[in-house]
């Protein structure tokens, strides 16, 4: 199937654009953007500067993909922005290149579902299979783990981290980070228990979420510094992936852990 480009889409010639894809009415496609095999472009959708977008993308009318970000320390530093294969990005959605003090990428996995009005601020690193609902914000140098799902109108402060299979409810603030395998709500995002319902979803085996809900409890429910609690599991609980995934997170976090 040859490329099909829209008579009133503006494409550069300088631009990269794979057989198999199809690009809209009213699209404008800049220099330095590479485009691949079987993504459409469905009508009003601009994309500028190094931007590279994988295959089998849907991106619906009127988003805005690497774009300069809001960053005043910004001054046109060639920095870019990576989509993966398989994304559906929804209408108005808004996802900028990165800006100074990162590796100068903002980057989005595979099989992600972003709805409308999603805003991916600079230098943010979203996994794979994350689902981000309606108006869900991410200011700069936030990073989102796999599986994760983010309610609408969520806002999360710049350098957060949100782990892997982790429920975020809807109009919350997210200031510190939230560790995998957990729901997280509120104006200023507490933890409300395991994630079971997600987990059980993505196959997670009984006695993985009761060891996780053991975790859980040693870490948030009985009054312990985070050290002691992290000792404590190690000491008690089977070291297993998940558990490793979820103490090494915990440990590198920068902005404080929600509670």
């Amino acid at each position: 199937m040859a490329r099909e480009i829209h008579p009133t889409a503006v494409v550069s010639a300088k631009a990269e654009i794979d057989d198999e894809v199809s690009v809209g009415p009213f699209c404008i496609i800049h220099d330095g953007v590479r485009i691949r095999r079987g993504t459409r472009l469905l009508s009003n959708v601009i994309i500028e500067g190094r931007a590279d977008i994988g295959e089998d993308c849907t991106i619906y009318p009127f988003t805005s993909i690497g774009l300069a970000p809001q960053d005043l320390k910004y001054r046109g530093e060639d920095t870019g922005v990576r989509i993966g294969n398989k994304n559906i990005l929804r209408e108005y959605i808004t996802i900028h290149r990165a800006s100074v003090g990162g590796d100068g990428t903002t980057a989005i996995g595979d099989n992600n579902f972003l709805m409308a009005y999603v805003h991916i601020a600079h230098d943010c690193k979203i996994g794979n299979s994350v689902i981000m609902a309606n108006l869900a914000t991410l200011a700069g140098h936030v990073s989102v783990g796999d599986f994760a799902v983010i309610g609408g109108l969520v806002a999360v402060h710049q350098f957060t981290r949100i782990g892997a299979y982790t429920m975020v409810g809807g109009f919350s603030g997210v200031g510190q980070d939230i560790p995998p395998y957990m729901m997280a709500s509120g104006p200023r995002v507490k933890l409300f228990g395991l994630n079971t319902v997600g987990l059980k979803r993505h196959g997670f085996s009984e006695s993985t979420i009761q060891e996780l809900k053991k975790a859980y409890k040693i870490l948030f429910r009985e009054k312990r510094t985070l050290k002691d609690a992290i000792k404590k599991i190690q000491e008690d609980l089977p070291y297993s992936d998940e558990i490793k995934y979820l103490i090494e997170f915990i440990q590198k976090n920068k902005r404080g852990i929600c509670r």
